[in-house]
């Protein structure tokens, strides 16, 4: 006990009366940290493996439950209950999330939920080390620590969805920007005599070098088609993967052509024509904006300066007859 006591007052000390609660902290985190990779190149136990072999449901999975789970992360596959919501809703959004965001892989839910958690204890172990390392001279009260050990850890904790958020909104401009010269290349294709799945597959090649993001989505079109999805439900989902209203409204123009009969070619000649004309209504929006934008920039750098060359003579003026006359 008395070697106990002698490490406790050497660790109040230099560190203060939380010293031995920080120092716990560091080493539980120093210990989950280290725990983690373990963990993850741990080998399947040959029991579990040899009982999954002989269950009959699992020797009569059908092929397609093995294509649609082959390709994914079996680290990660042990800890799907920590990294995946239990909640099919909230499952499936965080999906449409990280679709619009650009990331198309199946364990892409585990891998942003493992990357909160990363991220969160590295934030928390820089906070400990800030507050133990740089701040350790200060005396700091209970309110001052916890700030500056938790705020790391939840800015750390919260980047992955402020990224994911950044991502899905230059992503939905980058397509709305690419999709009237998609369109007019589409109408190029059609009007000379490819069929619609030829068209896409073509002006997704085309548009790989200028609009990467948009030319992604036309190639999980084609490779749906191309697998025998129904050509109806493969436009839906792509207008509910891009989120932005555009495709959405050409998604349905689509289907309602398709449904009724009409020509397709005509169909995008007109959605194309109101697609331009929509651009360059943008394009006067964001002009008709500048003036407005560049008064606040012109009044704060053009307005003191002014100010200070046409009173400051005179202010001078003033305060040197004021001394004159004292």
């Amino acid at each position: 006990m008395e070697f106990l006591n002698q490490i406790n007052d050497f660790l109040t000390g230099h560190l203060g009366e939380f010293g031995p609660l920080i120092v716990v902290g560091v080493l539980g985190l120093f210990m989950v940290l280290l725990a983690v990779p373990l963990l993850m190149n741990q080998p399947e136990d040959p029991l579990k493996k040899l009982k999954r072999d002989m269950n009959p449901k699992t020797v009569a999975k059908p092929k397609k439950d093995q294509l649609r789970q082959s390709g994914r992360n079996e680290q990660l596959q042990r800890f799907a209950s920590f990294l995946e919501p239990q909640d099919a809703d909230q499952l499936s959004a965080m999906q449409l999330k990280l679709r619009q965001a650009g990331y198309q892989s199946k364990d892409a839910v585990r891998f942003f939920h493992f990357a909160q958690m990363a991220l969160g204890l590295v934030g928390l172990l820089l906070g400990v080390l800030y507050v133990t390392v740089i701040e350790a001279d200060k005396d700091l009260d209970a309110q001052g620590m916890l700030l500056r050990v938790l705020g790391p850890g939840a800015a750390a904790y919260f980047l992955p969805r402020y990224w994911i958020t950044r991502r899905v909104d230059t992503r939905k401009e980058n397509i709305t920007r690419a999709f009237p010269d998609a369109l007019d290349m589409l109408l190029v294709c059609v009007e000379a005599g490819q069929s619609l799945d030829q068209s896409i597959v073509r002006v997704a090649k085309e548009l790989r070098a200028s609009y990467p993001d948009l030319a992604d989505e036309f190639e999980v079109v084609a490779h749906e088609m191309k697998a025998g999805k129904e050509k109806d439900k493969v436009l839906r989902d792509m207008g509910t993967r891009c989120g932005v209203i555009d495709v959405s409204s050409f998604v349905t123009v689509m289907i309602q052509s398709a449904q009724f009969g009409t020509s397709i070619a005509e169909a995008l000649r007109v959605y194309a024509g109101e697609m331009r004309d929509k651009r360059v209504m943008r394009a006067e929006e964001a002009a008709n904006k500048l003036p407005t934008k560049m008064t606040l920039a012109t009044m704060m750098l053009t307005v003191p300066p002014l100010l200070i060359i046409l009173v400051g003579p005179s202010a001078k003026g003033i305060m040197e007859l004021g001394n004159m006359s004292k």
